[in-house]
């Protein structure tokens, strides 16, 4: 695959600071402040969603991660090394005192639905966001990691991959992608206003693991769906279109991704995805069915009418963005992160689907199934030395 290229300087990542890791966390050079190595106080934000829970388990499993602070709008009853609970409205409540001697902020909090109701949409993820990134500055936090997602991205090729620099002006029909891309410029101001924040940005495509395969349930079918349709072997057609092409990744990965970050002097956007492209061809293979030609507007009207009739939770515009988000390139990850996906597209799909048809999940309200919990075993990671 062709890499669309990036414009000269978009890489160039700030001038590491020789000193101990162990006994400075950071220095000012030319009035501007480096995070650097060593003992983190880290608070996330959205920390039980799918990627939260992933984020973690990352920062559980590093030694110099020391405590964690989470939070959510509804407390879990999942335990998680190092982690304590706030129970947070950040488009209401008060964040600059909860982050005040945090040495970085992970901010995941988003709210996926519902479509119906685009004013609180807009509450929580566009105006939350800004109250996020405002009570880091308040609170004089050095590091600012936001997940950001290919939905920010402008309409892009199918046929290659494109890097951190295409434009984010978002997919027009779709909610997600517009707020996604409104955010994204948020953050650009406030990096402008406050260049003493070091901010990452992450942009992962789909993102999926056996745990959150209940709430990707709930968020985008229903609940009354019956999980034996999503057994990967029971899936014999699968629709085909030219730009039915997408990437996926694992939440796991993500999680690892923002670890890193943390620990390494870098600014700006990263993409996260597995290299593999799924086709409608790779699909059809994998499962054994048949493919089955189709066009946007016969799946937009489909996805129209049965949102509209509440059978299904995804607007159309969830079909737009599927179509018409890029292929991402992952080299800026691979090389200044050292981030290398652990899972193929394929292996994140499979692993999914037959998480919904186990009713999978973990003790947290946004995971939890709602008779019971299946937990993942690979969840389970060893404890970190404390």
């Amino acid at each position: 695959m062709m890499v669309w290229p990036r414009p000269g300087g978009e890489t160039a990542r700030d001038a590491r600071i020789g000193a101990n890791p162990a006994v400075i966390r950071e220095a000012r050079v030319h009035g501007t402040r480096f995070a650097l190595r060593g003992p983190m106080h880290v608070a996330v934000v959205g920390a039980t969603g799918n990627v939260g829970t992933s984020v973690l388990r990352a920062l559980a499993l590093d030694p110099e991660v020391k405590r964690i602070k989470g939070l959510a709008r509804r407390l879990p009853r999942a335990h998680f090394d190092k982690a304590e609970f706030h129970a947070v409205d950040i488009a209401r409540d008060a964040l600059a005192p909860l982050f005040r001697g945090v040495d970085a902020v992970i901010h995941l909090g988003w709210q996926i639905q519902s479509a119906h109701q685009p004013a609180q949409l807009e509450r929580t993820n566009v105006c939350g966001s800004q109250r996020v990134f405002e009570a880091v500055a308040e609170a004089r936090v050095p590091t600012l990691l936001y997940a950001s997602s290919i939905g920010a991205y402008s309409k892009g090729p199918k046929d290659q991959t494109v890097d951190e620099s295409w434009p984010r002006h978002g997919i027009a029909t779709s909610l997600y992608s517009r707020q996604k891309a409104t955010v994204e410029q948020t953050l650009d101001v406030f990096e402008a206003r406050h260049p003493e924040v070091r901010c990452v940005r992450m942009r992962p495509a789909l993102i999926f693991k056996r745990d959150a395969s209940t709430e990707i349930r709930r968020l985008f079918l229903a609940p009354w769906w019956p999980r034996s349709l999503f057994k990967p072997s029971r899936i014999k057609l699968v629709p085909y279109h030219p730009r039915l092409r997408f990437q996926a990744v694992h939440s796991f990965d993500v999680g690892e991704a923002f670890r890193l970050a943390l620990q390494r002097d870098v600014r700006g956007a990263f993409n996260l995805a597995s290299e593999q492209v799924l086709t409608s061809a790779v699909l059809a293979a994998a499962f054994g069915a048949r493919q089955v030609a189709t066009s946007q507007q016969f799946l937009r009207s489909a996805a129209a009418l049965s949102w509209q009739m509440r059978l299904q939770h995804s607007d159309p515009g969830w079909v737009d963005l599927g179509l018409d988000s890029p292929l991402i390139d992952c080299s800026r990850a691979r090389t200044e992160l050292g981030w290398n996906p652990t899972r193929t597209s394929l292996e994140v799909l499979r692993e999914l689907l037959q998480g919904i048809y186990d009713g999978a999940g973990i003790s947290t309200p946004p995971l939890a199934p709602p008779f019971r919990v299946s937990q993942s075993t690979d969840f389970d990671a060893p404890r970190a030395a404390q």
